[in-house]
């Protein structure tokens, strides 16, 4: 296998440019900051409408309860109407319903 030609110990020269290397950096820092305050505002607007969802769950659970007595309240209004038109006595509507 051939050898390669020149020193391995060789300095290496850096002509490298600091300045715009950090303005660079600095730029992208910028760049990471605002997408982090963007993300914590989102996180936030979450939150709160998670919260609004558990309030209006909770408003539709209370809502359904509601109507279910409701409905059962009609349906014995209108069982209590066909017994009576039936010919029968409060009392005996009531013995009934014990």
């Amino acid at each position: 296998m051939p050898r390669t030609k020149g020193s391995k110990n060789k300095p290496k020269t850096v002509t490298a440019d600091f300045a715009f290397q950090i303005v660079e950096k600095q730029s992208e820092r910028k760049a990471l900051s605002t997408e982090i305050a963007s993300i914590t505002a989102n996180v936030d607007s979450l939150k709160a409408i998670d919260k609004e969802i558990v309030k209006l769950e909770a408003k539709k659970t209370k809502a359904d309860a509601k109507a279910a007595e409701e409905a059962k309240k009609a349906e014995a209004e209108t069982v209590l109407k066909k017994l009576l038109a039936e010919g029968m006595s409060a009392d005996e509507i009531l013995e009934k319903l014990k």
